[in-house]
């Protein structure tokens, strides 16, 4: 610690800027390394996973489109997500390195916190592609450019790394801690606000308004838009042409449902729920949907199916 002040013998103790966190993880389960092995393998199949969708974007010629741009964003904010995330995990909890530097922490948890507003925020921008590609099909070439979503998609990191650096630069100005153990897997915003013991109504707005800003926002645009997309659908004259626009949107509808579904119920039942259940809950939300998310556009995107077996057969 920089300087220390309280009284000792099981009396209350306030830390004045403290130099390390410790991470506390799951209290008093016994061989809980074998949960973060598994987190590490669900990491290592994300990896493999993502690292193929932007493969095949880049070596596919057709796949250059604006809706591939923000396909491979979403990867690479998945591939840059999850690798902040588990392989410190691993570190932290399989190696017993639970001391994190204050400096570190807050590291931690600009990298966690920004590429989680960057997956909401791309999802964002694929529904807006969708809503185009249907509501207005023959606008589309004007309105969904190369230059379009590539400025969309710069502005959204931009928007990202923005916030959360806010509420980074705001959490440096507190100096009285409550306690230096953070109740999480990770350096979690929440678990280090609630250390703090001075006036934090800042960061209290800040925490507020960060859900709504990244998690709710994006969500009620997917909404709105394909509400859009049903009552533009309602108008077509049949049921094929309905089921084949419908279609185009099943992988990004199934990427919404497993982004925002797990978030929101984790959301919800945080505070009523076990700390260890909340770590279950918490990091399996962090770590399932980058590794889905390229099995959902293999799956069931034919453009990328047809790429994937055009590459194999070549090579």
């Amino acid at each position: 610690m920089d300087i220390f002040a309280g009284e000792f013998m099981g009396f209350n103790m306030t830390f004045i800027r403290p130099t390390y966190f410790i991470i506390s993880g799951f209290i008093g389960i016994p061989n809980i390394s074998y949960y973060y092995i598994f987190l590490f393998f669900v990491y290592i199949i994300s990896v493999l996973g993502n690292t193929t969708v932007m493969a095949v974007i880049c070596l596919d010629h057709n796949l250059r489109t604006p809706k591939y741009v923000a396909v491979f964003n979403l990867a690479f904010a998945d591939l840059i997500s999850s690798s902040a995330l588990v392989p410190k995990v691993f570190d932290i909890f399989l190696f017993d390195h639970s001391y994190i530097s204050y400096n570190d922490c807050l590291t931690f948890l600009f990298f966690c916190y920004a590429c989680v507003s960057m997956q909401a925020l791309n999802l964002v921008a694929l529904s807006y592609d969708r809503l185009i590609a249907i509501v207005l099909p023959l606008h589309y070439q004007v309105k969904v450019t190369h230059r379009f979503m590539f400025s969309l998609i710069v502005s959204f990191w931009l928007f990202a790394i923005t916030v959360i650096l806010i509420a980074v630069v705001f959490l440096t100005r507190y100096s009285c801690y409550k306690s230096v153990v953070i109740n999480s897997y990770f350096c979690d915003y929440s678990m280090i606000y609630q250390l703090i013991c001075e006036d934090k109504t800042p960061s209290f707005v800040i925490g507020y308004f960060l859900p709504v800003l990244i998690l709710w926002i994006p969500l009620i645009f997917i909404l709105l838009s394909y509400s859009c997309i049903g009552y533009a659908l309602s108008k077509v004259a049949t049921v094929q042409e309905r089921v084949k626009a419908f279609k185009t949107c099943t992988a990004h509808l199934s990427l919404v449902a497993f982004f925002f579904l797990p978030v929101l119920i984790s959301l919800t039942i945080s505070e009523i729920i076990h700390p260890n259940a909340k770590i279950i809950s918490m990091s399996l939300t962090s770590v399932f949907p980058p590794m889905l998310n390229p099995i959902i556009y293999v799956l069931q995107t034919q453009e990328i199916k047809l790429s994937v077996k055009k590459i194999l057969k070549i090579r």
